[in-house]
């Protein structure tokens, strides 16, 4: 079901752009953005699909992700609140190139091409965010090839949950101090191409180091830095 969303200072509530834009620009966001609730499961949207929205989580948890011909599902990245994606695949025209599911019940945003396209050419501070979030994803992105064929699983583990709280790209959650999110080991293996069991073992280890604590349903990290230098001590 798609609708308007009742509250704009909600809608935009994390999303860095948002806060860049002039009022005349935000107006016509707020008029034209709709929200569509997805359920645990559902897909966002499909590989091959026509690409005609740029999207951003409100609440809730998305995985970026694609299915080989042999039917591996290999997961890109996730996405948590404040975060919007599609970015790439509107710039170049071209059919979507990965699927996006929900891993919760989740709420997104759906900005039309139209709209996005009028916030290219009329908005430099909207060009400014734009070039920041790829030059930020592209880092992202080659930083998992480097854990995927380097780091051993403990490791991957570690550094694929501390690049969740990214500023930029997951701007919901904050960078730094003790943060909690609700997680499951599941979903831990899905963003770092483990099985749930290898996850909970990285968990245990991480868990020694003082670096997060294993809560029912989720994690708090501890040491966000600790993290990020795993398995330096």
């Amino acid at each position: 079901m798609t609708k308007k969303i009742s509250d704009p200072k909600e809608r935009f509530a994390k999303s860095l752009w948002a806060s860049m834009l002039s009022a005349e620009h935000m107006q016509k966001v707020e008029d034209e953005v709709v929200e569509r609730f997805i359920p645990a499961g559902g897909y966002v949207c499909r590989k091959g699909d026509t690409v005609d929205y740029w999207m951003g989580v409100i609440d809730g948890f998305l995985k970026m992700s694609s299915i080989s011909p042999d039917g591996k599902i290999v997961t890109f990245s996730c996405m948590l609140a404040g975060g919007w994606f599609g970015e790439g695949s509107l710039l170049k025209t071209e059919p979507r190139r990965y699927d996006v599911v929900a891993l919760r019940d989740t709420r997104v945003a759906y900005m039309p091409r139209t709209t996005f396209s009028y916030l290219l050419d009329n908005s430099i501070p909207f060009n400014r965010f734009l070039l920041h979030q790829l030059n930020e994803r592209l880092g992202f992105f080659i930083s998992l090839v480097e854990y995927d064929r380097m780091l051993d699983p403990d490791t991957r583990v570690a550094r694929c949950l501390a690049a969740m709280f990214h500023p930029y790209l997951n701007p919901g959650l904050k960078d730094g101090g003790s943060m909690q999110i609700q997680i499951s080991q599941e979903e831990i293996g899905y963003i770092s191409s483990v099985s749930r069991q290898r996850a909970n073992q990285a968990l245990q280890l991480l868990e020694k180091k003082n670096l997060l604590s294993v809560d029912y349903g989720g994690i708090t990290i501890l040491n966000l830095e600790g993290l990020r230098r795993f398995p330096e001590e």
